[in-house]
């Protein structure tokens, strides 16, 4: 068996939209984006409440499943890494289907 055929079709999916560089890119920023709020939220500040709120707005619509999850901190950092991989997906699947264009088309003009 070939490596391409022992693999689950979803998770071929995952891997050749995870191959582009935009989708990557989104998730080294989600990345920094959660380290941030764990420093931020660790120091002393009047803003650390608030920290924890900016990597959920950046992984939604997906990861506002923390409001149905059991309530511990674990559970946050689930549904962040959730939401940044749906939304990685998403972002790679859109990039592939852009820079193939359409197959048969022709420009008008």
């Amino acid at each position: 068996m070939t490596e391409s055929t022992s693999t689950h079709p979803a998770l071929r999916t995952v891997r050749y939209a995870l191959g582009s560089v935009l989708a990557r890119v989104y998730l080294a920023v989600i990345v920094v984006l959660v380290i941030w709020a764990v420093v931020v939220s660790l120091g002393d500040n009047p803003d650390a409440s608030f920290a924890g709120v900016v990597p959920l707005i950046a992984t939604a619509p997906v990861s506002l499943l923390v409001i149905a999850l059991p309530d511990h901190a674990s559970m946050i950092f689930i549904a962040i890494g959730l939401g940044a991989l749906v939304n990685a997906v998403v972002i790679g699947w859109c990039a592939r289907a852009l820079s193939q264009g359409r197959g048969g088309s022709k420009p008008t003009g």
